[in-house]
This record gives structure tokens, sequence and C-alpha cells, in this order.
């Protein structure tokens, strides 16, 4: 009978220790409460006007593209843009779907990051934060766009189409670095760095976590499977 009345007891310790808990649990700092209160919207509208905006600006800079070929119009009423079009609708219609695939593999990166460390994290919430931190690659796209609205005479397509805006190809100029560089150089840009610092306050937001705790996930997460892919990239090209 002791036994029993020992094991009575055992749900009232977990309820204690449940409330404890609960009570020990650190509050949010006033920037992750800020943070959350500005992501506190319609996810789903959200990614509608997300895909909205990257389909209309690549549009736009494709058309661009296009037009700054010598002789377009006269290229363009033979049909020789065929094989151009079909591709570039095949890249619009492909464009939600590599941005689910892109929150789908950061958020994960980020939870496997966490998970190493010993940080539990809800993976729906870093996914939801991956949706809302790709706002950040709009802006180099939209600057390609306007730096080219009124291209002169000299620009050729190859100059539109390989431009990234505030980085280090853009820096050093793609005709002098070898071709095999230019999309690494082109990935390392100031937007890379807004991404880092943005996801540095989601995840501090998400966990609860330091703001230096969460810098050692974002370098672990983000930043080291980038230099990862990079070197990857370079070591490959084939030209």
């Amino acid at each position: 009978m002791n036994d029993f009345a020992k094991l009575d007891g055992i749900p009232n310790i977990i309820l204690d220790l449940n409330e404890n808990h609960l009570k020990m649990a650190k509050p949010l700092s006033s920037e992750a409460q800020r943070l959350k209160e500005i992501i506190d919207f319609d996810k789903r509208i959200y990614f509608i006007v997300l895909v909205f905006l990257f389909l209309i600006i690549r549009y736009l800079t494709n058309t661009l593209i296009l037009e700054s070929i010598p002789d377009y119009d006269a290229l363009e009423s033979r049909g020789d843009f065929m094989i151009f079009h079909i591709f570039n609708a095949l890249n619009y219609i492909w464009t939600p779907f590599a941005l689910l695939w892109k929150f789908t593999v950061i958020s994960f990166l980020f939870w496997v990051g966490a998970f190493i460390i010993g940080f539990k994290v809800p993976y729906k919430e870093l996914w939801k934060f991956a949706l809302v931190a790709e706002v950040i690659f709009i802006f180099p796209e939209l600057i390609r766009l306007l730096a080219f609205l009124d291209p002169s005479s000299t620009v050729t397509y190859q100059e539109i189409d390989e431009y990234r805006a505030l980085s280090m190809l853009s820096l050093l100029g793609p005709e002098n670095v070898a071709d095999k560089f230019h999309y690494a150089l082109g990935t390392i840009n100031v937007f890379e760095i807004f991404y880092g610092i943005l996801w540095l306050y989601g995840f501090h937001m998400i966990s609860n976590r330091s703001l230096g705790e969460s810098s050692i996930v974002v370098i672990l997460s983000y930043y080291f499977p980038l230099a990862i892919w990079l070197t990857f990239y370079v070591l490959v090209y084939k030209g």
C-alpha cells in the first residue's frame, strides 16, 4: 500500500516540475519581442506577394537583357529567341517551388546546427522565418533592374546578366576575374551579411537564446555550408 501511495504522488511531482519550468522560462528580449510583433502577419499572403515581386522583377530584367542584344527586333521577328522565351517561362513557373525548396533547406540547416550545439528549436518556426527573411534577396535583383533601366547603347546583355550589386564581383569587375570565380564572388555580397544579421535576431527570437549563442548557430548553419558550397563550385567548374 505504501508503494501505491508513493506512486500516487508522482503526477503531482511532474506538475510541480512543469510549473517551476514555466516560472523559470526567460521572457523574450525587447529585440525579439519587437521582431515577433513585426512578422506577425499572414505568411501565405506574404509568400504570394514575394513570388509576385520576384516574377515581375525577373521578367523586366529578362526583357532588358533581350533588348540589349544587337538587332533584337529583327531576331525577335524571326523567332530566334524562342528557346530563350521557353527557358524563361519555365524559370517563372519554377520560381515558387524553388523558393519553397530553399526555405526547406535553409530551415533544416538551422535546425541541424542548433541540434549539434544542443539547442532544441521548432522546425516549423524556422521555416516560417526563412520565408520572411527571403525578402532581403528582392533588393539585389531590384537594384540590377534599376541600374539598367535606361542602359546605354554600349551595354551588353552579358553585363546585365552578370551584374551583382554590392558584391565582391562588382567591386573587382567581372572582366578582371576568371569565369570560375564569378558565381562565388557574386554570392559574397552585402545582402548575404544582412541576411545573416536577420537570421541572428530571428534565431534569437525563436530559441530565446542569447545573441552570442545565436551568432554561433548562424555561422555554423548558414555561412559554413555556404562556404563549402562556393568552394565546391569553384573546384568543379568546367567553364
